[in-house]
């Protein structure tokens, strides 16, 4: 039931969620999950920037409402879950840019001022690392 991945800096999208709040996929019978799984792949690919960022996936996260959902998780820092985007290269970038300030801090908490709009609003828990709570 458990895939074993790399332990450091990931965002793991849900392969399987709905496309947005109204459909379950798009005209082609796409999942938005998996589209946006493969909008994270190609911007990563593209900016070497977003190398020391695992991109996983996995079926469901169980946040079905908050479709498009992704769970940003690291070794002894706060994890986030962030959902209802738009399965698109614009959202994927936002993600990753966001990903990358969070790896980059001490315990996950990246300062506001460096959150990239398209990560704004779409915050839905945040979660603490094995062994902690955070203040």
């Amino acid at each position: 039931m458990l895939i074993p991945v790399e332990d450091g800096p990931a965002i793991v999208a849900c392969n399987t969620c709905r496309h947005s709040a109204d459909a379950r996929e798009d005209d082609a019978g796409m999942r938005g999950g998996a589209q946006l799984v493969a909008a994270l792949r190609s911007v990563q690919q593209s900016d070497a920037r977003y190398a020391g960022v695992a991109v996983q996936e996995m079926p469901c996260l169980f946040a079905c409402t908050d479709f498009c959902t992704i769970h940003l998780r690291a070794p002894g820092k706060v994890g986030y879950v962030l959902g209802r985007f738009t399965p698109d290269e614009d959202a994927a970038t936002a993600i990753l840019d966001y990903a990358v300030h969070y790896a980059a801090s001490e315990h996950g908490r990246v300062p506001f001022k460096q959150w990239p709009q398209g990560v704004k609003g779409h915050f839905i828990t945040r979660t603490p690392p094995q062994g902690f709570v955070a203040e």
